[in-house]
Formats: C-alpha cells, sequence, structure tokens
C-alpha cells in the first residue's frame, strides 16, 4: 500500500500537536489547541513541504516534472523549486514568530497552494493530464490547506487561549 507524502505531512501534524498538547502545563482550551494545530500546519504542512518540494524540483526535477505530467528540462522547475523553498523557510520560521508573522506566511503560501490546485484542475480539464501529481492528494493538499491555515488562524487570534 503506497501512502502520499500528503498523508505523511498531515499524520506527522497530528502527532506533533498531539505531543505538544500532552505536555503542555496549562488548561487545554479551544485557543490553545487551535494555536497548536496552526503551528504545526505552519512548520510542517508548509515548512518541512516546502522545504521537500524544493528538493524534487531542484534536484530530481526531471522525474518531478513526469509525475506532473510536465516535460523534462524545463527551466520553470528551477523557479517553482525557489518559491517552494522561499514558503518553507516562512513556515520553519513561524515555530518562532508570532501571529502577524503566521498571517503574513498563510497568506502568502494560501495564494500559491490555491493557484497551483486550480492550476492542477485546470490542466486535467484542458490536456486530461491526470499524472500522479496533478491529481488526487496533492490537489486536495493544495486546496484544503489555505483553508485549514485560514481558520486555524482566525480561531487562534479570536478564542481565549
Amino acid at each position: 500500500m503506497k501512502i502520499s507524502l500528503w498523508s505523511v505531512y498531515v499524520i506527522l501534524i497530528i502527532a506533533f500537536s498531539a505531543v505538544d498538547l500532552l505536555i503542555f502545563q496549562g488548561a487545554l482550551t479551544a485557543g490553545v489547541v487551535a494555536s497548536t494545530l496552526l503551528r504545526w500546519c505552519l512548520v510542517i504542512g508548509v515548512g518541512v513541504s516546502g522545504v521537500i518540494a524544493f528538493i524534487g524540483h531542484f534536484f530530481r526535477a526531471d522525474e518531478v516534472a513526469g509525475k506532473i505530467g510536465w516535460p523534462a528540462g524545463s527551466p520553470f522547475q528551477r523557479e517553482i523549486a525557489f518559491a517552494n523553498l522561499g514558503y518553507g523557510v516562512a513556515g520553519l520560521l513561524c515555530l518562532g514568530f508570532g501571529q502577524q508573522f503566521r498571517l503574513a506566511t498563510i497568506a502568502m503560501v494560501s495564494v500559491f497552494l490555491l493557484g497551483a490546485g486550480l492550476g492542477h484542475i485546470h490542466e486535467t480539464k484542458k490536456t486530461g493530464n491526470v499524472a500522479e501529481y496533478n491529481t488526487g492528494a496533492v490537489v486536495l493538499y493544495d486546496l484544503l490547506m489555505p483553508v485549514v491555515l485560514i481558520v486555524l488562524w482566525v480561531a487562534s487570534a479570536t478564542l481565549p487561549p
């Protein structure tokens, strides 16, 4: 059974959040839970995933292009790689920065992911491209992660800690 990388990110987010909440010394309020989930969504779901996407698009560009259904050898892969690295670094930095930095990171990565997700859907409809990284889990992740991040940010910013 093959588990998608995006599923692994979700599992890691849940695991790190659970451990974080288990060792938390205060009251487990809805605000604390939302803030904890947001932290790990940003660090793992944005940070780690962005750095891993950079590695794939930069160092294994032709292989990743094939899995997306793109032709090999495109210099566009380097541009995508560095966009992934940029939001990945921002996501990792969310471990130490506060709400406003998190909000800026969420805005940046949400525009990128929603654009990528909609681009995958358009590509599938226009050309019939049903390559592994152009459909399925990657599209769901691209479309759902921004929604999850925004909901968690609003909850963590408005619910009492």
